[in-house]
């Protein structure tokens, strides 16, 4: 999200040479020192398009700070100046992970709120360069695209996303307390529509990519390959790279077009919107159910209304000035403050600091087929665990084994599990009524009625 000024002249290639794989031309470049010194994004060239690798060292995700997006509009300026570069692809080379937002940590170091809004101003500038590239940029998306890596996916001209569990659209800002500080409020309502656009960025809720691609966000998906010689991941990976190279070169040569054909209903919602007495009542409808549900506790918001509300009324300078301003506010209040340091102690939480288990759980025994138990036999199954679900009722078993199959189910009926995959998950819970079994067992939670007598005897 943010940008930091482009570093030093265009960087020379000392050699290249050509290669020639599955029947096409592809140009391995042998580069100069300087480049060698990117640790976080570095590309090569494929043809005639530019292949950006995004892929952060020592991290299981990608993040946006200021190394990052220097690198990025160095690496940007190289292929721009570059005669021999027609488009470029932005992949990441993180299996699970496109970008996973901006680093928030790049907002405690500021002091007043117009360092916050300076640090938005230089996103904005970086991916409007960006959205008005003189070379087509494809975007191709395999996991967590979220925050700052949603508007920079967003900034490009194309989308390609894979068709899985693990790639996800979204803009969780509000969630930090702030808002998408980098051209989000601007050109997500363009893009999908006011009312998709509010739902996004109030709720900060995860997109799968097929939703993505009926709401527009997402231009075209890729089904992801099974095993091979290389994991599953590699390959889609992979197969994904190759598919939005093809696109890339297409755009460049005028054979495809980055513009999608809209639906009758995107139509008829595009044409409400021009409507100054429609747009009065959405944003009307909007605010009234921010401040039901927030209870004015929480400015972010209704700052996320008044930012595309500027747009949209004012234009496109109005709308970016406002939303720069409005992150300067948010991002040193006390809700947003609170928020991040919420934030931050459940990714500390998440680290194992007791080290390696000593023994493996394959096998996990619970006490008690309560709301408690049954939830603990869920995510434990959830996992791959053999888990034994102990009750004393028959009864009360099959009000446990239900609890989990419902919730198993509810994942089936937003698509995020097949029907298969539910009940392959679910095979994995053995209810009963006696011990049999708990001696085999790697663990046993005890989690029966909040009764000490009972909690003795068991």
């Amino acid at each position: 999200m943010v940008a930091s000024r482009a570093i030093g002249s265009l960087s020379r290639f000392s050699a290249f040479r050509i290669l020639r794989s599955r029947g096409c031309i592809c140009r391995s470049f042998t580069t100069s020192s300087a480049l060698l010194t990117r640790t976080h994004i570095n590309y090569g060239v494929k043809g005639d398009v530019a292949v950006i690798r995004i892929n952060s060292p020592n991290s299981k995700v990608n993040t946006l700070n200021k190394e990052v997006q220097s690198e990025f509009i160095e690496v940007m300026n190289e292929i721009w100046a570059n005669d021999q570069i027609r488009s470029a692809v932005l992949i990441s080379s993180k299996p699970g992970c496109f970008v996973a937002g901006a680093d928030i940590n790049m907002l405690s170091s500021c002091t007043t709120p117009q360092e916050a809004t300076r640090i938005s101003q230089e996103g904005q500038r970086m991916f409007e360069k960006l959205e008005k590239s003189p070379k087509p940029v494809v975007a191709a998306i395999s996991g967590s695209c979220l925050g700052g890596g949603l508007e920079l996916a967003i900034a490009c001209q194309y989308r390609i996303a894979t068709k899985d569990r693990k790639t996800v659209l979204g803009v969780p800002e509000v969630l930090l307390g702030i808002l998408p500080g980098a051209g989000g409020t601007q050109r997500l309502p363009k893009m999908v529509g006011v009312p998709a656009a509010f739902d996004m960025m109030l709720t900060g809720r995860n997109i799968r990519a097929d939703r993505a691609k009926k709401m527009g966000l997402v231009d075209q998906l890729v089904e992801p390959l099974g095993p091979g010689i290389k994991s599953p991941e590699e390959r889609t990976i992979e197969y994904l790279e190759e598919v939005a190279v093809n696109f890339a070169k297409g755009l460049a040569d005028r054979k495809v077009s980055a513009k999608q054909s809209k639906g009758l209903v995107e139509k008829l919602t595009t044409y409400a919107m021009t409507v100054p007495f429609v747009r009065q009542q959405v944003y009307k409808t909007v605010e009234e159910k921010v401040k039901k549900q927030t209870k004015g506790l929480y400015p972010a918001p209704l700052k996320i209304i008044d930012a595309v509300k500027a747009g949209l009324e004012q234009g496109s300078d109005a709308g970016y000035l406002a939303e720069s301003q409005k992150f300067g506010e948010l991002a040193l209040t006390k809700e947003s403050k609170a928020l991040m340091g919420l934030y931050n102690g459940q990714v500390l939480c998440k680290k194992n600091k007791f080290g390696a288990p000593q023994k493996n759980v394959q096998q996990l025994a619970i006490l008690g087929a309560g709301l408690m138990g049954a939830g603990i036999a869920q995510v434990s199954v959830d996992k791959g665990l053999k888990t034994l679900l102990k009750d004393t009722t028959v009864t009360g078993l099959g009000r446990g084994q239900q609890q989990v199959f419902k919730g198993l189910n509810d994942k089936v009926k937003k698509k995020a599990l097949t029907s298969f995959e539910r009940d392959s998950i679910f095979s994995n819970l053995i209810g009963q009524l006696d011990y049999k079994g708990f001696e085999k067992a790697d663990m046993v939670i005890e989690a029966v009625f909040e009764d000490l007598g009972v909690k003795h005897k068991v």
